[in-house]
């Protein structure tokens, strides 16, 4: 394959409900390198999260393949791909997905330990994540305490303090207000640049996609442009 990070090939998922088929994603061909900033723009229901689900192995696609350091992931047994998701892939999600019984540092950890870092190691590598989006002196409090936008920057912290080579965020401003949403989705764009890590965001903003370095729109399952500058 091409020395791109991500690459898929006539990328398809189709839902079976009975007798009727849905396709979510519909022969998806991209190729995504690493450093890249990349929104894929879309309205609710376009297929913006499928992709991103089918990309990062999370869901298996009905046909095509997804390659990512031109590893075939659809050729994976669950066990290689949980393990792949866990060092590869961080994840940031519209609604948190936090652990309401953890405190910020805690949630950050978390990864870590899955990932098999000695405890000394995750906990500073956890306290510096979120002393750099912004949370030094939140570390203890739970996610109840903490604000929408807070909340989504432990959410960020914990997508890469296993330092992954990829980032994807499934519409993270879509449950904060605007002023927030703006500070979200510029502290991706740092860190983009920063740790060099590729960012893949979903989302439906045109303010969003603006601080993106390529905009795929995506309609009925399908990318119908691709534009970078």
């Amino acid at each position: 394959m091409s020395n791109h990070l991500i690459e898929t090939v006539d990328l398809t998922k189709i839902y079976r409900i009975r007798d009727i088929e849905i396709t979510a994603v519909s022969k998806v061909n991209v190729r995504i390198a690493q450093n890249e900033f990349v929104a894929l723009m879309g309205p609710s229901g376009a297929g913006k999260t499928t992709l991103l689900n089918l990309i990062s192995g999370l869901e298996k696609p009905t046909k095509g393949s997804v390659f990512f350091e031109g590893k075939d992931l659809t050729k994976m047994s669950e066990a290689d791909l949980t393990d792949f998701r866990c060092r590869k892939i961080g994840f940031v999600f519209q609604l948190y997905n936090l652990i309401p019984v953890l405190t910020a540092l805690e949630n950050v950890e978390l990864p870590t330990v899955a990932a098999g870092l000695p405890l000394e190691e995750g906990r500073h590598k956890a306290m510096a994540l979120l002393e750099r989006v912004g949370l030094k002196d939140r570390l203890h409090n739970r996610p109840a305490e903490l604000s929408g936008g807070e909340q989504q920057r432990v959410a960020i912290a914990r997508s890469l303090v296993n330092d992954p080579p990829v980032l994807m965020a499934d519409e993270p401003t879509g449950n904060v207000d605007t002023e927030t949403g703006l500070k979200i989705i510029k502290l991706l764009a740092e860190l983009n640049k920063e740790r060099g890590v590729t960012v893949l965001v979903s989302t439906h903003d045109n303010v969003v996609a603006e601080h993106a370095n390529r905009i795929l729109k995506v309609r009925d399952g399908e990318i119908v442009s691709d534009f970078a500058w």
